[in-house]
């Protein structure tokens, strides 16, 4: 069974986050060979002060 990780900036609509959940499942069904009830995801979204790159905040 999958189980797919994602972690992305807060914000977005739970709208988008099922979309993207969707597209990834059937992306994975297709490449795996597998059902969609055997695909987990899991998405954590990380507040902008949480997130840094470059050394720094997202939110700076």
């Amino acid at each position: 069974m999958p189980n797919i990780q994602i972690q992305m900036l807060e914000g977005r609509s739970r709208d988008e986050r099922q979309r993207l959940a969707k597209a990834i499942t059937e992306t994975t069904c297709k490449v795996l060979d597998v059902p969609p009830a055997a695909v987990d995801i899991i998405i954590t979204e990380v507040k902008r002060e949480n997130w840094v790159t470059a050394g720094r905040a997202w939110d700076e």
